[in-house]
C-alpha cells in the first residue's frame, strides 16, 4: 500500500512563490482520504478478556475509533463520521465502547457510545450549543458511564436529562482552506471578561433506560471528571481543580458531600482507583513531594482519610503513569527519567506495604504514552520513540512485550524517507543558574563540528515536556539540512515541582530568558550557527516563539508561532472558561494584574519585532482563539515586516487531520528553509 508522496521527506529547495498560496494548490480534495502505511495507534482500551483492543488511529487521514484482535491484522473502522476521536474505554462488562470526539477539531467536545460491532451509536452527552462533555470511568459493572458536562453559566444550568439529549448528526463539509491574508485593520478582538464554566458529572446509562444519576456539581473548577466509582457504590474518586492545583476528592454519591481531598500532580487525568473493598484510594500524587509517587491512601467507614502511605517512590522521577491490573493485587507504574520512560509492575497489599520487588519491563521504544489492563493480569502499553510512530504492544504477564499486527512496523514510520534521527539530551544552563532539560536532533550528513542552521522548537503547556519521540515535523525541518533543539524551558515538567512552578507571575519574565540562553547555549556547544537561528513552537510556545522575537529582536532570524498568544487581555477575553480558570494560576488574573500581563503580550512590545513572521492557526481552535494570530500578523505587516498566515479548515487547537498537518509542516519547513538558508 503505497503511502501519500507528499509525506515524504525531501531534500527539494523552496519555490520563491509565496509559501502559503503554493501550498493551498497542493492541498487536494478532504473527501477522498487515502489508506496510509504511516500511520499512529494511540489510546488503547482492552476488552474485559483482553483479547481485542479499541484504540485511536489515523490510518485513514484523520483519529478515528477501531477495534481489532491483540494477535492479528484484522483491524476495523467503528466510527466513519467527520470528527476527530480523542479518548476511548471499553466497559468493563464489555457490551459497549465510550469514546470522545471534536467536532470540527474544536474544544467543544462530545461523548459517545457503541457497540463493539458498530451498531447502537449514541451521543450520550455535549450535544447542546455551547456546551462540552468529557470522558470519565465505567461503574464498575458497566452499567452507567460517568461523564462530565461544561456549560457556561450566563446560560441556564443543565438537568440531567437535558445534559445528555443526542443532538440532530449534520455533516460537514468543503475541504480545507488557506488563508494568506488577516481580517482588516480595526477588527475587534473583544476584552470582556470570560464567563465562568458550570460542570456536572453524572452516572449515564448507555442504553438510555434509566435516567442519569447526578455525581457532583460546581461552578468554576476549571477541570473535573470521574476517576472511579467504589464496588459498592457509595464513594467515587474525582480529579477536580485548575493545573498547578489539582487534587483528588473522595465523595460520597449518596449526597455528593466531600469525605477527603489531596493534591495530586498534573499530566495524566486518571490519578488512581479504588481498591476492591473501598478502603483503599491508590494516587498518584505529588502531596508534600517534590515528585509524584505511588501513594495509598487509607479510608475510615466514611471515606474520610485515616492514614497515607508512600508506597513507591523515586526521588529524582515523577510517577506519570498508574494502572492495576489483577483486582488490585499489582500495579503498573511508568517513570518520566528525564523524558524517557521506565515501566515496572509492582505488587500490592491492602495495607500500603510492598510484599515484593517491582520487576522492571522492557521498552522497545523510549516513551509510554498510556499502560492499561488487559484480562486478569496482561496489560496493554503505548509507546512511541524517536524512532517510530505510536504504536501498542501487549504485555503478557512475564512475557516480554510484542507489538500488536496492527500497528505500524519500525520500518514503515517513515515511507520511503531516510532512517530518523535521534536526539541528544543537551541541558542548558539559566542565567539564574537553573538547569534546563532538552533534545538536539541532528539534521544527517553533516560533518563533525560544523556549526548548523538551527530551529530553536518550544513545546506548549508551559507544563508541557519535550520527549524523545518521532515528530514528522523535525523529521521535515531536518530533512532540509535544518537542525532542531527542543528545550525545556522552566515552567515544563518532569524534572520537579519547583521548576513546574518557577515561571508563575514575574517569573514569565525569566521563561522567556530562558529560550535565549538555550540559544546561546547550542551557539557556544559549536553546534548552531548564530546567524542563521530560528524559534517556533506551538501553544504556550508560540506565545513563547512571539515574546523571544520582542524581547530579542537580534537573535533569531525569523519565527513561526503555532496557535500563540499574542496578547494575554485578547486571550482572557476569547478563551474557554475553563481554560481561563487555569490560566490565572499560571499567567495572572487578567483584572488583578492587568498590568503584569500588559507588559508579558508580545502586542506591547510589537515595536521591537524585526523579522518575517509565521503565523499558523486552525479555524475552530476555542483555547486560543485565531484572532491571537490575526492582530500578530496585522500589526507585523502594518509595520513594513513580511508576515502571513495559514489557517486551517477543520483544525482546532491540535491539528489532527493527515493532510492539514501535511500542510502545516511543509509550511513551516519551506518558511525556515526560505529564511535561514536563503
Amino acid at each position: 500500500m503505497a503511502a501519500d508522496p507528499r509525506d515524504q521527506l525531501t531534500d527539494e529547495p523552496s519555490a520563491t512563490a509565496p509559501v502559503v498560496e503554493r501550498l493551498a494548490d497542493a492541498a487536494g480534495p478532504r473527501d477522498t482520504p487515502r489508506p496510509r502505511v504511516a500511520h499512529g495507534c494511540w489510546y488503547p482500551s482492552p476488552d474485559p478478556r483482553g483479547e481485542h483492543v479499541a484504540f485511536v488511529c489515523d490510518r485513514e487521514g484523520a483519529p478515528q475509533l477501531w477495534t481489532a484482535p491483540v494477535g492479528r491484522d484484522d483491524a476495523h473502522l467503528l466510527d466513519t463520521g467527520p470528527d476527530p476521536v480523542t479518548e476511548v474505554s471499553w466497559s468493563p462488562g464489555g457490551e459497549w465502547i465510550a469514546y470522545t470526539v471534536a467536532p470540527g477539531g474544536s474544544g467543544h467536545t462530545r461523548v459517545l457510545c457503541v457497540r463493539p460491532d458498530g451498531s447502537g451509536r449514541r451521543v450520550l452527552a455535549g450535544a447542546e450549543p455551547g456546551s462540552s462533555a468529557y470522558l470519565g470511568c465505567w461503574a464498575p459493572d458497566g452499567s452507567a458511564l460517568a461523564v462530565t458536562v461544561a456549560k457556561p453559566t450566563g446560560d441556564s444550568v443543565p438537568t440531567a436529562s437535558e445534559a445528555v439529549q443526542p443532538p440532530s448528526w449534520t455533516e460537514r463539509d468543503g475541504p480545507a482552506t488557506l488563508l494568506d491574508s488577516a481580517p482588516p485593520d480595526g477588527a475587534d478582538a473583544g476584552t470582556a471578561a470570560p464567563v465562568r464554566d458550570r460542570l456536572t458529572a453524572y452516572l449515564v446509562d448507555p442504553t438510555g433506560t434509566n435516567a442519569p444519576t447526578l455525581v457532583a456539581d460546581e461552578t468554576g473548577a476549571a477541570t473535573l471528571r470521574v476517576c472511579d466509582v467504589s464496588r459498592d457504590g457509595r464513594l467515587a474518586l474525582l480529579r477536580r481543580g485548575p493545573r498547578g492545583r489539582r487534587e483528588a476528592v473522595v465523595i460520597q454519591t449518596s449526597d455528593q458531600t466531600p469525605v477527603c481531598a489531596l493534591r495530586v500532580a498534573d499530566g495524566d487525568p486518571w490519578i488512581g482507583r479504588f481498591s476492591a473493598d473501598g478502603r483503599t484510594v491508590w494516587l498518584r500524587s505529588d502531596h508534600d513531594r517534590e515528585f509524584a509517587a505511588l501513594l495509598a491512601l487509607h479510608l475510615d467507614d466514611s471515606g474520610a482519610r485515616k492514614d497515607l502511605v508512600v508506597v513507591a517512590a523515586r526521588e529524582t522521577c515523577d510517577l506519570e503513569l498508574l494502572a492495576l491490573v489483577e483486582d488490585g493485587r499489582r500495579a503498573a507504574l511508568s517513570w518520566n527519567v528525564g523524558g524517557t520512560s521506565a515501566l515496572e509492575t509492582l505488587p500490592l497489599a491492602g495495607d500500603g506495604t510492598q510484599p515484593a520487588a517491582p520487576r522492571a519491563v522492557e521498552l522497545p521504544h523510549e516513551v509510554v504514552t498510556r499502560v492499561t489492563q488487559a484480562g486478569p493480569d496482561g496489560l496493554v502499553v503505548a509507546l512511541s520513540g524517536s524512532r517510530r510512530r505510536p504504536g501498542v504492544w501487549s504485555v503478557p504477564t512475564a512475557a516480554p512485550l510484542a507489538r500488536t499486527p496492527w500497528s505500524a512496523s519500525d520500518a514503515a514510520s517513515v515511507p520511503g524517507g531516510r532512517p530518523p534521527v535521534r536526539p541528544e539530551r543537551l541541558r542548558a544552563t539559566a542565567r539564574d543558574g537553573l538547569l534546563l532539560g532538552g533534545w538536539y536532533h541532528r539534521a544527517p550528513g553533516r560533518a563533525a563540528g560544523e556549526p548548523a542552521p538551527c530551529v530553536l522548537h518550544l513545546h506548549g503547556g508551559p507544563e508541557e515536556q519535550e520527549r524523545p519521540v518521532f515528530d514528522p515535523l523535525y523529521q521535515e525541518l531536518l530533512g532540509r539540512g535544518l537542525d532542531v533543539y527542543a528545550p525545556d524551558v522552566r515552567g515544563s515538567s518532569g524534572w520537579g515541582r519547583s521548576f513546574v512552578d518557577a515561571d508563575l507571575g514575574e517569573g514569565r519574565f525569566a521563561a522567556i530568558a530562558d529560550v535565549a540562553d538555550c540559544a546561546t547555549h547550542a551557539v557556544a556547544s559549536g553546534l548552531a550557527d548564530p546567524r542563521r537561528l530560528a524559534v517556533m513552537g506551538h501553544s504556550y510556545g508560540g506565545y513563547l516563539t512571539l515574546a523571544s522575537l520582542v524581547w530579542h529582536p537580534h537573535l533569531f532570524r525569523t519565527g513561526v508561532t503555532v496557535c500563540g498568544m499574542s496578547d494575554f487581555a485578547t486571550f482572557y477575553a476569547g478563551t474557554e472558561a475553563w481554560l481561563a480558570e487555569s490560566a490565572v494560576h499560571k499567567y495572572g488574573h487578567p483584572e488583578r494584574d492587568g498590568a503584569l500581563l500588559r507588559a508579558l503580550s508580545p502586542m506591547s512590545r510589537v515595536d521591537a519585532l524585526r523579522v518575517p513572521l509565521l503565523a499558523v492557526h486552525g479555524e475552530h481552535d476555542t483555547n486560543v482563539p485565531p484572532g491571537e494570530s490575526e492582530q500578530i500578523v496585522r500589526a507585523a505587516r502594518a509595520r513594513g515586516l513580511v508576515a502571513e498566515l495559514l489557517l486551517l479548515r477543520d483544525e482546532g487547537h491540535d491539528f489532527r487531520r493527515a493532510d492539514n498537518r501535511r500542510l502545516f509542516r511543509r509550511a513551516a519547513a519551506e518558511w525556515m528553509q526560505r529564511w535561514l538558508l536563503g
